[in-house]
């Protein structure tokens, strides 16, 4: 019977697949068949032995309920692996996990799902930074409300906000590539990290059996894979969520009734918003992603109190990480499906965002009517004066700024009508931000076809 959201409400199939326990399995096995093909390589058992073994070495042969069932016994859990492989290896049996300890397999079959889980995380940012871009693009022209702190501020093209968050989506991938590289790294060290159980050749059967598993070795390890990578991780995914959440807040900021410049797709033939409210349109989706990035990040400070372990390993780690790192890879992984669904649908209303600028009555112009007349030889300082004065009086009078600053002699010593008039258009005074919108995509695009993702 599920009891976490996380088993029927939250995470995609695929990804969901990599923390299960079959898959752990899968893995576990993996990496002792690689140790005993390297075994074999360096000549410490016979070719005919790692041969059975990796052979067996599958969920075909070992069962999960059998190590189940040993783990009850033992108590130990990579024993029982070690067990129920050494039970269906027939006459090699003696050889099974020769020379290694717990965490030599324990920690590459984890690097291994990591690995896994960083490949579905790029794809899907990947493909989110390509939505963003295209947005960007869709909406270059597309004038709109810039805001800070919540109040109009100036114009600009509503696709540069897209533009921005793709420049950030591009900079995780870049952080994932990286922290990749970290973190889905193995070890075959032995007890405390110091190799003596593989004897001289031990340097290669630790290199081998990494490069058969497609790893790269731990630099320098004790028992374990030291927890600064794996902390890396998790505040890298605590980045990537907080992103999320910050387009999603954007969303449903804008899909406010009395903004309403754009809104989270929504099903007008079934989707319900109130069960008492029949006309709600509510920002859900959105709603869910900001909520779950507060979970994930939540993770981030346990994550480096894991790095703290006693001498050459203790277990206080163990038990978060296997709630930690299933429960941040799953979640994540919902936010970025859903705010892709939210972005490819979303609605977007143009004329929303007109009547928004026409409502602030030209005083998202002022900085532009100052800097003209500071062109026209008038004090910077002095002009900031005039147009805030004249800019308080639209506050009080409901004026347009434009008719108050037609009659201030201060500001006709300086501007004509038609300059004026000039500086009032918000097409007028949009800086570079449409050049700037142009470099972020190509550079943007070109960054993701370069990883050739499939």
């Amino acid at each position: 019977m599920p009891i976490h959201p996380i088993e029927y409400r939250y995470g995609s199939e695929e990804m969901r697949q990599v923390f299960t326990r079959e898959n752990w399995l899968d893995k576990m096995l993996k990496v002792e068949a690689a140790l005993a093909y390297v075994h074999a390589e360096v000549g410490n058992i016979p070719k005919k032995a790692a041969d059975f073994i990796a052979s067996h070495a599958s969920t075909k042969y070992v069962k999960l309920e059998k190590v189940n069932q040993y783990e009850k016994e033992t108590g130990h859990e990579v024993m029982a692996v070690v067990k129920a492989l050494a039970e269906v290896s027939g006459p090699y049996s003696g050889v099974v996990h020769l020379g290694a300890t717990s965490s030599d397999i324990s920690d590459s079959a984890f690097a291994l799902q990591l690995k896994e889980a960083v490949s579905i995380f790029k794809k899907d940012l990947a493909e989110l930074a390509l939505i963003l871009t295209n947005k960007a693009e869709k909406y270059r022209n597309t004038v709109c409300l810039g805001r800070t702190h919540g109040v109009a501020a100036l114009p600009m093209p509503f696709g540069f906000k897209f533009a921005v968050w793709a420049a950030e989506v591009k900079r995780h991938l870049e952080r994932l590539e990286q922290v990749r590289g970290r973190v889905c790294v193995g070890k075959m060290s032995g007890a405390i990290g110091t190799m003596a159980g593989f004897g001289a050749n031990a340097m290669k059967i630790q290199e081998f059996t990494m490069k058969k598993l497609g790893l790269k070795p731990a630099e320098i390890s004790t028992q374990i894979v030291q927890r600064d990578n794996l902390a890396e991780f998790i505040c890298a995914l605590g980045l990537i969520s907080s992103t999320l959440d910050k387009i999603a807040n954007e969303i449903r900021n804008l899909q406010r009734t009395e903004i309403r410049e754009a809104e989270e797709p929504f099903r007008e033939d079934k989707q319900v918003g109130s069960s008492t409210m029949p006309h709600k349109r509510n920002p859900v989706r959105c709603e869910k992603v900001c909520g779950l990035a507060r979970v994930i990040r939540g993770f981030a400070p346990t994550a480096l109190e894991n790095i703290v372990l006693e001498h050459e390993r203790d277990l206080t780690n163990s038990s978060y990480e296997r709630t930690m790192v299933p429960e941040v890879c799953i979640l994540l992984d919902e936010q970025l499906k859903t705010m892709k669904d939210v972005l490819k649908g979303l609605l977007v209303y143009p004329e929303n965002m007109k009547k928004n600028i026409d409502n602030t009555k030209g005083l998202i112009m002022s900085e532009a009517v100052m800097l003209a007349m500071a062109k026209k030889g008038a004090d910077r300082q002095w002009a900031h004066e005039i147009i805030r004065k004249s800019s308080m009086q639209v506050w009080t009078t409901g004026q347009k700024l434009e008719d108050v600053l037609k009659n201030n002699p201060n500001v006709r010593k300086y501007l004509s009508e038609k300059e004026i008039e000039a500086a009032m258009d918000p097409q007028n005074y949009l800086g570079t931000a449409k050049e700037q919108i142009d470099e972020t995509v190509k550079d943007v695009q070109a960054y993701v076809k370069a990883l050739n993702l499939k």
